[in-house]
């Protein structure tokens, strides 16, 4: 009976994450604990790759499944549906992190009024630069790599995405007294880490080396980053996770590209 609940526990964690970080609903859950939320983030690379299966599939269907499709669209709109489709499976959190990040951080203000201009819903002319280059970016890479490597990149990039979040939130500490990022750095623990990168070697590993090698840099880049920003900040914001996520998938895609 123990193992039985203990396995539903992890279901239902898995779960959390899965529908917190997407717009996936399994199961209808009417009430979110800051417990909850920690104990899901060891699972978010299973969460990516819930989002990689579906970007491959799509591009595959798109690409040379729907033979009227892949004759009559032109590769560049299979680009841009491909990126559309996972900003729709994310509901946009991720950008809506990065847009707010660069609004602060370049903002030029003291540390409270960085955070203060991080809180504020509006976009600023920094956050919608970063999304316009961050949407060209995703966009001019896709059309750049080769069909065939392209569905592993599009599988892996979610994965090592969310396994980049789940280092900066559990090595790096929570700049605000309260937040719903403050319960996944209160409460995930550093055994998520260890538990997230089992779960993202078990993905990632039988891709081959460029996978393995997108591993080794988004991770450098999320410590190069997630430092900086604890610098001018104190800590990282809910924003800053979504914001590595994004950067994190466009180092992936450049890495395959190269």
């Amino acid at each position: 009976m123990a193992h039985f609940r203990a396995g539903f526990e992890n279901m239902q964690d898995f779960f959390t994450g899965l529908q917190f970080l997407t717009r996936i609903r399994i199961t209808r859950q009417q009430e979110w604990s800051a417990e909850n939320f920690g104990r899901s983030v060891k699972y978010f690379p299973l969460v990516g790759a819930v989002l990689g299966v579906l970007l491959a599939a799509l591009y595959y269907l798109l690409q040379g499944y729907l033979p009227l499709v892949a004759r009559y669209m032109p590769v560049n709109v299979i680009a841009v549906l491909v990126v559309a489709a996972n900003i729709f499976l994310t509901g946009g959190l991720h950008c809506d992190g990065l847009m707010d990040t660069m609004d602060g951080i370049f903002s030029g203000r003291s540390r409270e009024k960085m955070l203060e201009i991080m809180k504020d819903s509006r976009v600023g002319a920094n956050g919608a630069i970063a999304f316009g280059i961050l949407l060209l970016a995703k966009w001019s890479l896709l059309l750049d790599l080769s069909p065939s490597v392209l569905p592993v990149a599009l599988f892996a990039m979610p994965i090592l995405g969310r396994f980049s979040m789940v280092m900066a939130i559990t090595l790096f500490p929570y700049a605000r007294p309260e937040g719903i990022g403050k319960a996944f750095a209160q409460f995930a623990g550093r055994h998520a880490l260890l538990t997230a990168a089992l779960f993202t070697a078990f993905f990632i590993i039988p891709l081959g080396k460029e996978a393995v090698a997108g591993w080794g840099i988004t991770s450098l880049f999320t410590l190069i980053f997630c430092r900086y920003v604890t610098r001018l900040l104190g800590g990282l914001t809910g924003d800053v996770y979504g914001a590595v996520t994004e950067l994190s998938e466009v180092l992936i895609l450049l890495v395959f590209l190269f």
